[in-house]
């Protein structure tokens, strides 16, 4: 179907201006059916998918039909959550840009009173908010609604599923008969209907086609693995698909803190988005991931609506959403705007069932996906290497520095061995050592009810077995790794891997980004060597390689790093352990100092704290 163009709709030239000034011409099939009957005054019930360009669709209408003279509310929009209300907000200013004597404030919980007191009492036409702070301002006075020209109820369902159905009665029965109501829903329940019988004057209908508003461009993979296997099933696939930009929903905070830490430790830059944390730090995070300042967000379901960032490359449901449409919401966040995107869910236990469930409900198939082997990942990034290569000669980006080439094959080494050593340098090249650990073959068979092929392939098992007998003690913990304020390491190092001691801490700034970047560009060891991190107040600590180690001076190497020097000591391996750590026994392990021990005979290997 055609779409027409904005230029057709009758808007204002500021509109346009505006609307050109974004980047788009064509209105989506939400924009084409809403805007003419919002701009006739007609009430109107929208149901639309996430990311259609529904803001667009009410918030055009909303900003053409009020007073600028007035300064007055005459705009209502209410959102179920403040990252929508901010979303919103967003749009609806930069819909504004060149419309004059026109104002608009976002009004949720958690953001100062002091300047929403400010912009009120200013004058404003366009308020968007949650039920609960218009609440609050309504109760306090400071917000008047008798002028309301339209009210807008963004994610309806949403707002009832929250418990907010009496607050948004009450707000709408504060606001004149005489206004536009606009209901915009991603279903039509018997409550919503309810309230669209009570406060809606013979409501149209604008409802986009399921087909029309499923997203063909966005990949949906599921993986079925176990619990304890997903951390690495993660890793794995951000390797080989080479992702820099992406959002990964868990169900819990705790889960997203944990899972935010094992990727930063493991060299990703990733930051986390939750409901336990301040409003403040949530608005910076935000901030900073719409620049694309770091690669993964990990995140509740509170950020899987209102986060509209550009080229987001992929989202990974690590747990499974409890609801279909949390589903809907999260891969809505990928693919927008005619974009491509990709989404992955991870299914372990009863989860594949539920699968089955959201597929019914998104009227979509999706795809079992393969695990790509350790090698697969190297080779992808071999090849990836490789094409940057000749890209750059290609380009000429490089012809300066052929004099230092020639200077080299003056001295009678080859072009090999040129080569060789700078991607040696570089760190680029090295292939040997991976992010990416491989995974054991306890991985389940395909389900016969999904009739398809495993997650894992018959001849992969070969190499699962082998990586099974030098797994790392380490391996199976699920989270950051313990610190302990003696200032000492509180494992054993990994086999083939020794511990050594950075003279700095996090009262100095460093972390494991921080630690990371010091080892590879001031030690030159490729960043995905560096193993478990541990932070004290004043020193760190971390697992490298042991020949790294072995070619540290005992009395320390200096590096460098953005606030100075940092001075680097291998720590001695003994028997017992880094420091006086854990020594093997015939029946376990026992802890030298102050710790436990367990007798001869079958045990189970538990760390404790």
């Amino acid at each position: 179907m055609e779409r027409p163009l904005f230029s057709s709709l009758e808007l204002s030239p500021e509109i346009l201006k505006a609307v050109e000034a974004l980047g788009f011409e064509e209105a989506s099939p939400i924009q084409a059916a809403a805007i003419p009957v919002l701009m006739s005054g007609k009430d109107v019930v929208g149901q639309s998918q996430t990311g259609s360009g529904k803001t667009a669709a009410f918030a055009i209408p909303a900003i053409e039909l009020l007073d600028p003279a007035s300064k007055a509310v005459q705009v209502l929009i209410l959102c179920p959550t403040r990252e929508l209300a901010t979303q919103v907000s967003d749009e609806v200013h930069k819909l504004l840009a060149f419309k004059r004597g026109v104002s608009a404030v976002p009004i949720y919980g958690g953001a100062s009173y002091d300047r929403q007191f400010y912009e009120l009492k200013k004058g404003v036409q366009i308020v968007i908010g949650t039920p609960g702070r218009i609440m609050d301002h309504l109760d306090r006075g400071t917000l008047k609604l008798d002028s309301v020209r339209m009210v807008v109820l963004d994610e309806a369902d949403r707002m009832l599923d929250m418990g907010f159905r009496d607050d948004m009665t009450r707000i709408l029965d504060c606001t004149p008969a005489e206004r536009q109501t606009v209901f915009f829903s991603a279903t039509v329940s018997k409550p919503i209907r309810e309230l669209i019988n009570r406060y809606a004057r013979d409501p149209e209908s604008v409802k986009i086609d399921q087909k029309e508003i499923s997203a063909p461009d966005i990949e949906q993979y599921f993986y079925e693995v176990p619990h304890r296997m997903k951390n690495e099933t993660l890793i794995r696939l951000i390797d080989f698909h080479a992702f820099k930009l992406g959002i990964i929903f868990c169900n819990t905070q705790r889960m997203v803190d944990e899972l935010a830490d094992i990727l930063i430790a493991r060299g990703y830059s990733a930051d986390r988005l939750h409901g336990g944390i301040s409003q403040a730090q949530r608005t910076r995070v935000m901030t900073k991931f719409k620049k694309a300042e770091f690669e993964f967000l990990v995140a509740t379901d509170v950020a899987a609506r209102g986060i509209d960032v550009d080229d987001l490359e992929c989202v990974m449901n690590y747990d499974l959403p409890y609801d279909a449409e949390d589903y809907v919401h999260r891969i809505g966040r990928t693919g927008r705007a005619g974009r491509r995107g990709m989404a992955m869910t991870f299914v372990s236990g009863r989860d594949i069932y539920k699968l089955s469930f959201i597929e019914r409900f998104t009227r979509t198939k999706m795809r079992r996906g393969t695990i790509p082997t350790a090698d697969e990942v190297e080779e992808k990034r071999t090849t990836g290497l490789l094409e940057k290569v000749r890209a750059t000669i290609e380009a000429g980006d490089s012809k300066q520095y052929v004099p230092l080439v020639d200077r080299l094959l003056e001295e009678g080494l080859s072009t090999i061995d040129i080569a060789a050593a700078l991607f040696h340098l570089s760190g680029a090249g090295d292939t040997g050592g991976s992010k990416v650990r491989d995974i054991n073959e306890d991985m389940p068979p395909a389900r016969a009810d999904r009739g398809s092929r495993p997650s894992f392939r018959e001849e992969d098992r070969g190499d699962f077995r082998k990586d099974k007998e030098r797994r790392r003690p380490e391996e199976g913990f699920d989270g950051p790794p313990r610190r302990d304020p003696a200032n000492k390491p509180t494992r054993p190092a990994a086999r083939g891997m020794q511990w050594i001691s950075l003279s700095a801490g996090k009262s100095e700034g460093m972390g494991p980004r921080e630690i990371v970047s010091v080892l590879s560009e001031g030690g030159s060891l490729p960043a995905n060597s560096v193993g478990l991190i541990q932070l004290c107040a004043n020193e760190s600590f971390a697992q490298v390689p042991e020949a790294f180690a072995a070619g540290l001076s005992s009395s320390g190497n200096n590096l460098t790093w953005e606030r100075g020097e940092v001075t680097i000591r291998p720590m001695p391996r003994s028997k017992s352990g880094p420091e006086g750590g854990y020594a093997k026994k015939e029946g376990g392990y026992s802890k030298k100092e102050n710790g436990f021990s367990k007798k001869p005979g079958p045990w189970k290997k538990k760390w404790r704290d």
